[in-house]
């Protein structure tokens, strides 16, 4: 009987000790999920992908060397330059002393190149986006702009036009002008190497996704044969160690580009997708090859466990308490406004709204007639929290509202009564403002 009762009282503190520690962890696990993190980096930042919401940041405006991180600005330039029919994939491209020059040198990224010898622009591309190869790289930029020195300019042009602010290119690599043997731009000196912000470096992750998602067909190869079947075949494996099938794999991850000078440390920009969810990270200045992949799986688990993408509106959605816009001279003066596309937001686990939505009209005196989808006024989405870090794009996310509809002119005598009725109500007014006196 007694030993009943010990066996009772045992089973009873056991399912009691249980259930505390489940409450416990319980605890603790909700704790992580809403947890600050701290990346061990010269700067980092974590944003959602289609919105460009900030999710995490660390000393994001800062301009550092960045290393081949650069080469995500060259692929976007050959994208482009294929997209605009200047360049084709199996076109040949002639390798110059330049690029063969640098292509021989092993202790940099590369595939040898044959001085003189023909290679298809994918096989250069692929060299470039898989294995980070220099002589590759070269070999594209000198086939799109004829000189680096020009293709340079189109880099630092194209910055500007995607509204980065800290940011200088010297070259198409990211390497040092050290390790050009003497081919750096005229101008540039010897210790200059090519810098970005992580927030420049973010958007231009986002463009590069945004405008050409085929990108990542190639970014995601973990491995590939160079000229395979060739005479001097070369096999190329990826540094993005994060794929799946390599040592740091973390799932779903399917881009972008490392880079690693002295000057730079270990740098990674990446970008996942779970969920429905892409996010786009940077880390600059790890303390080595596979911290900068430790950092970021930091970064991928604080978004995930933190954030989910919500639909806030569809495409072509009337805005409730805000369906219309006043054009004076339109046939129907309040014209019916929709949203151009759709919008979605990453918003905190638990569905807590943290944004607030504001409206603004172009042009007060716009008038019509004015073509259906054309942009007459904007939805302006911002954090509710001042301290919240925003978008890439700035404190608020700017969303196009269009013209449901053609808006058609009123005709001569509705728009002469209505200016008429106009003045003579402002002369009313003025009158009862003189009696009121």
């Amino acid at each position: 009987m007694k030993g009943m009762f010990c066996k009772r009282f045992i089973a009873i503190v056991t399912v009691l000790t249980l259930f505390f520690s489940m409450f416990v962890t319980f605890g603790r696990a909700a704790a992580e999920t809403v947890s600050a993190i701290d990346v061990e980096a010269g700067s980092a930042i974590l944003i959602e992908a289609n919105s460009g919401k900030i999710l995490y940041e660390k000393n994001v405006d800062e301009s550092l060397a960045i290393a081949s991180m650069t080469k995500m600005m060259s692929e976007y330039l050959v994208h482009e330059a294929v997209d605009k029919g200047k360049l084709k994939w199996d076109q040949k491209v002639k390798i110059s002393e330049y690029a063969h020059k640098i292509s021989q040198d092993r202790s940099l990224s590369n595939v040898p190149l044959e001085n003189g010898g023909s290679y298809t622009v994918k096989e250069l591309y692929e060299a470039m986006a898989i294995y980070s190869a220099n002589g590759a790289t070269i070999a594209l930029v000198e086939q799109i702009a004829g000189k680096e020195v020009n293709f340079v300019k189109m880099m630092n042009d194209k910055s500007k036009e995607f509204g980065m602010k800290d940011y200088k290119f010297v070259n198409s690599t990211g390497l040092t002008n050290q390790d050009l043997k003497g081919y750096h731009l005229e101008g540039t000196t010897l210790d200059e190497k090519n810098k970005m912000s992580a927030r420049d470096c973010a958007i231009l992750a986002q463009r590069l996704i945004q405008d050409f998602p085929q990108i990542l067909n190639t970014a995601k190869i973990p491995k590939k044969t160079f000229q395979e079947g060739g005479k001097y075949p070369i096999d190329m494996a990826n540094f993005n160690w994060m794929l799946k099938g390599l040592i740091k794999q973390y799932e779903g991850v399917d881009g972008l580009k490392t880079g690693t000078t002295p000057e730079a440390g270990d740098c990674f920009t990446g970008t996942v997708e779970r969920n429905g969810m892409r996010l786009i990270s940077v880390v600059i200045k790890a303390k080595s090859h596979t911290a900068r992949f430790d950092e970021t799986k930091k970064l991928y688990d604080y978004g995930f466990a933190n954030f989910e993408v919500k639909n806030v509106y569809g495409k072509d959605s009337v805005i409730k308490g805000y369906e219309t816009v006043r054009v004076a001279n339109a046939k129907d003066k309040d014209v019916v406004v929709q949203t151009k596309q759709a919008v979605s937001l990453p918003m905190p686990k638990g569905n807590k709204d943290i944004y607030k939505k504001e409206f603004k009209v172009l042009n007060k005196e716009q008038e019509a007639p004015i073509k259906k989808g054309v942009t007459i006024s904007k939805m302006i989405i911002s954090p509710k929290d001042n301290t919240d870090p925003g978008f890439l794009s700035g404190k608020s996310l700017q969303i196009d509202l269009v013209t449901k509809s053609d808006v058609e002119q009123a005709n001569w005598f509705t728009r002469f009564i209505r200016k008429t009725g106009s003045f003579f109500s402002g002369m009313w007014d003025s009158a009862i403002d003189i009696v009121k006196s």
